[in-house]
């Protein structure tokens, strides 16, 4: 099974994720967590090259063609062969982020963008995803605790309105897959509805 989780950035999604996995690994399943961009040799450097406020000069599509790399390396080396093994995998990111960061968020067609997305994730769909849903201000309070930011995260609110509009617009188009979850309510609750939901 391939389990994604999607948001923004301290919406709480890598938190979800890591717990379904140490669950997962105490219930002694076959289970890897891979995360994006990253998760490869090659990938873990295009992440640096993303990340980096250096590259503040960076395109939408430039951006947008360095993730899909680094997916498709991910998608092709860690994710096939283990879903062939039998694993269940969690992957926080995978193409519905590209969807909502460079597609709602940057304006490239959206047509061109799914086609690549297909590409790069050599049609691999994930089975279920968790969106936490959070508004753009919500995830600043978060922010301001940590006090740190990347390169991505240094975008403005209206950006990140797009952004955040565009994953619900993605969930919408994709019922079936997709589970939106408030991202306010506590890390326990959630949690709580995610087990509820896989049922495993």
């Amino acid at each position: 099974m391939f389990i994604t989780f999607e948001g923004i950035d301290f919406s709480g999604k890598s938190t979800q994720a890591k717990l379904l996995f140490d669950y997962l690994k105490k219930k002694k399943k076959k289970v890897i967590f891979v995360r994006e961009p990253g998760g490869t040799k090659l990938s873990e450097k295009i992440r640096k090259l993303l990340l980096d406020k250096k590259n503040d000069n960076m395109t939408y599509v430039s951006e947008f063609l360095l993730f899909s790399a680094s997916r498709n390396q991910l998608t092709n080396e860690v994710i096939i062969p283990h879903l062939k093994k039998g694993y269940i995998v969690i992957c926080d990111r995978y193409f519905d982020s590209s969807t909502a960061y460079q597609g709602y968020g940057g304006k490239i067609e959206l047509k061109s963008l799914i086609l690549v997305n297909k590409l790069a994730s050599a049609s691999l769909t994930p089975e279920r995803t968790y969106l936490l849903n959070i508004s753009y201000k919500d995830s600043v309070k978060r922010k301001s605790k940590t006090g740190t930011d990347d390169r991505i995260e240094k975008r403005k609110e209206e950006y990140y309105n797009k952004v955040v509009k565009g994953y619900l617009e993605i969930a919408k188009l994709n019922k079936k897959r997709f589970r939106v979850l408030n991202a306010t309510e506590t890390k326990e609750k959630i949690f709580n509805k995610i087990l509820q939901d896989l049922n495993i």
